[in-house]
């Protein structure tokens, strides 16, 4: 009998522990009250709404992803030292020049905290870029959109939902318009 007690006092205190690191691994694991207070919740897989951010530019003005409502919307994490970048910017320049007209516009996010904003300035004026370079000084931009590849490409359309995400590049000039195109098309 007093095996059967110690027993059941061992499945207790078991029990009693199981529940306590679950409560701690939910509070633990909680949505930030920062995310939580934007009624947003970061993700950015095909479907969600883009996360909002508002950066400086490489011209000392500020601008954000909710101001380009009402666009199409390519968001481009790059940054200065990366091959492929370098590579496909020429491509995202050519189209935001043919395109802009019908609603294109480009947001190019320049991991600054991992480059230099002298690399960004040298590099847009070296390839001639014209679509705003926005400063991701303190890496905040990269976290939200969950940066594992550079570049890394959003697509977002008028009404700010992410619609198609590539990583890595370089992107071909066809496969760019195949995924602008058709939001393009859609009404305002």
């Amino acid at each position: 009998m007093v095996r059967l007690l110690n027993d059941t006092r061992r499945w207790r205190l078991l029990s009693l522990a199981v529940l306590l690191l679950g409560t701690g691994w939910v509070w633990a694991s909680r949505v930030p009250p920062s995310v939580a207070d934007a009624g947003q919740f970061p993700n950015t897989h095909v479907g969600f709404p883009a996360p909002d951010f508002a950066l400086e530019t490489l011209d000392g003005a500020t601008t954000s992803l909710a101001g380009q409502r009402g666009n199409v919307l390519i968001v481009n994490l790059w940054a200065s030292w990366c091959g492929p970048c370098r590579a496909e910017m020429p491509t995202i320049q050519r189209l935001y020049d043919a395109r802009r007209e019908e609603g294109l516009t480009v947001l190019a996010v320049h991991g600054t905290f991992q480059d230099s904003e002298a690399g960004a300035r040298a590099f847009a004026e070296e390839l001639g870029l014209t679509f705003p370079i926005v400063l991701d000084r303190d890496g905040a931009v990269s976290r939200r959109y969950q940066l594992h590849a550079l570049p890394s490409t959003f697509i977002v359309d008028r009404k700010g939902i992410i619609r198609e995400v590539i990583l890595g590049g370089p992107l071909s000039e066809a496969t760019l318009q195949s995924k602008v195109d058709p939001l393009l098309e859609e009404a305002p």
